[in-house]
């Protein structure tokens, strides 16, 4: 009830403050190379041309993007997406990226400032844009020139809490020859850790059973090489991506060990030692091919494969007999492959109606295996499996899992009148999920997902966004066969469930957004609802009494709602030139039966808040920000066969400064996590199941990374 009356208080202060805004903006100069708005009444897209960033001093088009207050960009795929779809809200030049994880979000960094010639804030749905169902699209559009080349070059050093240093940085290089655009970037992250986990067991009645002291240690390095090439001539337009990826790495751990019996303090040291494989290769592109009456033929793939194996031997390194005794052994192999290839056509119904429709074909399969052994298993022993016996009934020899999906979709767009506009769009899919192995199995699948996002304008500045929308969630194919548990020391392995359905909901969601004039800022608020029909969550899949199991699966029927609301201002009312504050929040509820232990619990946390400031002083070629995050803790607890938890999320500060030398020299320094914030855990264990109810022991825990110190510098030439 609160959430509801800080929400009605919220619109009536955007409503009742639009106008005073509006006289404070008015009344102050117009900054230098305003942004300018479209005529068109029912679009409203701002445009900013490249002058209005030159007081900043930016050297890619990322720079130029944080100077605008409102501004939220992901390129690609949503999380939990299927397929390609339409989704995302980056254009460059118009056009999307046809890509997963080399996607057009991480162009903004290698484009350069001077390459961009304006960009454009879309705040109207159209048939024109080649992505659908953003509240607004960023268009990049570049300098049209016979010919151009810029090479970018970044360093990063990063100095650990434990005084490791890691050095890093990438080289990316763009060129335009005629009609011919390319962009190639390598880059070597540097991605060390090192977290300390300090944890307490206490009894129910709080007598403590013991402590640990966990160091863990992840010495990663992440190389990557990606390329976006485009052409096109006449009707003609064509572009190929490509990213090849490795960041293979070991892991190292030690826990030590205080239990107390009859008040007598027993140490131990445990030892684990992780040899991680990971890698990834993806391919996408697409043509497209413009008719002569305004309409669009496009072709688009992506295909990709990903590898993410382990090798994990765990250790009692005191007390113990040899100088190292290995009590488990664990192997985990996983290789996820995808073909996507979409095909739509876009066209205009009258001058104010468009329809695209088109069809998809996504080939999605899996291969894992997972081999868990210790001294205590039923085989022979086998060097194999560390020189330890495998336990047959909680492996995984070897699963394959492949989906194939095909879907059809129509989306239709109506500018209904000056004010409103209307995206309608159906999408009907069918698939086939086959699984050979441990359980040989086919099934079929077909959905309906249809689609409304509706808007009208009160004016330029200040509109409603309406939306309704079925979701089909993508599965995780792990979820269908044993896989390793890498959260619980105590849990080697999770089961499978080959019956795991796709989760659908329908979500029902209004904002009202309003825009500050002369660029002063944004304000927005907004309501959600989901209707999930069979939620993903843990559920029962014992089969030995004396082995409770729990597996992923489908709970049930859930409810979801929440508030959003977002603001981001700049300052210069306040005497504060070229600064802009931006506050999120949201507040969340939900509500699931848990099959555990039979009570109506929430799905997920109560929500966030966060804060991000930035200034330029663009006499000094100055910038500084902060930005903090925090989420609202408690309410919710992960409920398995054996444990229940709450996991805290860790706040968050980051610091940074920069300075720009010689023109075009970043100096670049940044504090993460500069409050040492911990991720804490709580967990109750218990005696048989969590169904009866009965509380073993108590943990808990907390662990943090602690702060590190990023120096760069970069520039362009």
């Amino acid at each position: 009830m609160n959430s509801k009356i800080h929400l009605i208080l919220l619109i009536c202060s955007v409503l009742a403050c639009a106008p005073a805004w509006g006289q404070q903006a008015s009344g102050s100069a117009p900054l230098d190379g305003a942004p300018s708005v479209d005529p068109g009444a029912a679009d409203s897209t701002v445009v900013y041309e490249a002058e209005f960033f030159g007081q900043y001093n930016p050297i890619t088009a990322s720079d130029m993007l944080e100077r605008i207050p409102g501004v939220n960009v992901f390129g690609g795929r949503n999380g939990g997406s299927r397929g390609l779809g339409t989704g995302g809200n980056l254009l460059i030049n118009g056009q999307r990226i046809a890509g997963k994880d080399n996607s057009a979000r991480d162009q903004l960094d290698r484009i350069t400032a001077a390459e961009v010639e304006r960009i454009e804030i879309i705040r109207d749905t159209s048939g024109e844009l080649n992505v659908r169902g953003a509240g607004e699209v960023i268009n990049i559009i570049l300098v049209e020139v016979p010919s151009r080349s810029s090479t970018q070059v970044q360093l990063v050093n990063r100095l650990n809490h434990d005084d490791t240093y890691e050095m890093g940085g990438n080289v990316g290089w763009s060129t335009q020859i005629g009609n011919f655009q390319a962009l190639v970037n390598l880059e070597e992250r540097p991605n060390y850790e090192n977290r300390h986990n300090r944890e307490v067991r206490v009894t129910p009645d709080g007598e403590l059973l013991g402590t640990l002291f966990e160091e863990n240690i992840r010495d990663q390095d992440e190389h990557t090489v990606s390329t976006n090439m485009s052409y096109g001539i006449g009707s003609h337009r064509m572009q190929l991506n490509a990213l090849l990826s490795e960041s293979s790495f070991p892991r190292n751990i030690k826990r030590d060990f205080v239990d107390f019996e009859n008040s007598v303090a027993i140490d131990s040291i445990q030892q684990e030692v992780i040899e991680n494989e990971e890698s990834n290769w993806e391919l996408g592109g697409d043509y497209e091919y413009g008719f002569a009456n305004g309409s669009r033929l496009a072709v688009l793939f992506v295909s990709n494969d990903e590898i993410r194996n382990s090798v994990r031997e765990r250790f009692e390194a005191y007390p113990a007999s040899d100088p190292l005794s290995k009590n488990l052994f664990i192997d985990s192999q996983r290789e996820t492959k995808e073909f996507i290839v979409q095909t739509n056509y876009n066209f205009s119904l009258t001058d104010n109606q468009s329809l695209r429709v088109g069809a998809e074909r996504a080939i999605t399969e899996l291969d894992s295996k997972l081999f868990i052994a210790s001294p205590f298993g039923s085989e022979p022993l086998s060097a194999q499996f560390g020189g330890l016996s495998l336990i047959p009934s909680i492996s995984n020899p070897g699963t394959h899992v492949e989906e194939t999906r095909y879907e059809g979709f129509a989306f239709h767009n109506w500018t209904i009148n000056d004010k409103s506009s209307l995206e309608s769009s159906v999408v009907y899919e069918t698939s086939e999920i086959s699984q050979t192995g441990e359980v040989s199995k086919t099934r079929d699948f077909q959905f309906w997902r249809p689609s409304f996002d509706y808007r009208y304008n009160f004016a330029d500045n200040f509109r409603f966004r309406g939306t309704v929308l079925r979701n089909v969630s993508q599965l995780s194919f792990s979820s269908f066969a044993a896989t390793a548990n890498n959260e619980d020391r105590d849990i080697d392995g999770l089961a499978g469930n080959p019956e795991l359905e796709p989760e659908t909901s329908w979500t029902y969601e209004g904002e009202l957004e309003y825009r500050l004039p002369n660029d002063a800022g944004v304000l927005a608020t907004s309501l959600f609802y989901s209707d999930v029909d069979n939620r993903i969550g843990r559920i029962n899949a014992t089969i030995d009494p004396d082995q409770p199991l729990s597996a992923t699966g489908n709970v049930g029927p859930a409810k979801q709602l929440g508030w959003f609301t977002r603001a981001s201002v700049r300052l210069n009312q306040f005497n504060l030139p070229n600064a802009i504050i931006s506050a999120r929040m949201g507040l969340f509820d939900s509500e699931i039966l848990d099959p555990f232990i039979n009570q109506k619990v929430r799905t997920g946390g109560r929500g966030f808040a966060s804060i991000d400031f930035r200034q330029d002083i663009t006499s000094l070629n100055l910038s500084y920000g902060i930005e903090y995050s925090h989420s609202i803790w408690g309410g919710f607890y992960d409920i398995d066969i054996v444990t229940r938890t709450r996991n805290d999320r860790e706040r968050s500060l980051d610091l940074f400064v920069q300075k720009i030398w010689f023109d075009d020299w970043v100096f670049r320094l940044e504090s993460d996590n500069t409050l040492d914030a911990s991720r804490c855990r709580y967990r109750e264990r218990y005696e048989g199941t969590t169904i009866e109810g009965n509380i073993a022991l108590i943990q808990d825990s907390c662990s943090s990374r602690y702060r590190r110190y990023i120096f760069s510098i970069q520039t362009t030439f």
